[in-house]
């Protein structure tokens, strides 16, 4: 089992900043790809960004590439979120989630389904 924790959501103007950060424990040696999904009230959940944890690809929507980046922090256990530039339909839920498949492409990484662990989700407002 895998245990996510999200942090760092809340509310900023458009055009700022937010990093998320998701702190991973338990047996966090079998994720290989780390997630962020997230989700806007009536909406599906979206892919927004997934890296390897073994320092491979990292792999972004076209929503938020430029300017959201994906990290991690092997050592710590933790995968960050930097969001910039931030506009009103970045607002949602944001998740992370951990998968024990190793994904090569944004279009496998994409997949929610692909994921075998999420945390609860921190929440993201920005207003115009």
């Amino acid at each position: 089992q895998v245990q996510l924790v999200e942090s760092g959501g809340g509310l900023v103007q458009a055009g700022g900043s937010l990093r998320l950060s998701c702190a991973a424990s338990g047996r966090t040696f079998s994720s290989l790809t780390m997630g962020w999904f997230r989700q806007a009230p009536g909406k599906e959940r979206e892919f927004v960004a997934a890296i390897n944890r073994s320092g491979g690809g990292t792999y972004y929507a076209d929503s938020v590439k430029v300017r959201f980046i994906i990290s991690n922090d092997n050592a710590k256990n933790t995968v960050s979120l930097q969001m910039n530039s931030l506009k009103p339909e970045d607002t949602a839920v944001y998740y992370c989630a951990a998968s024990n498949v190793y994904y090569y492409t944004t279009s496998a990484a994409r997949s929610a389904a692909g994921y075998d662990y999420w945390g609860q989700g921190t929440q993201v407002t920005v207003s115009s």
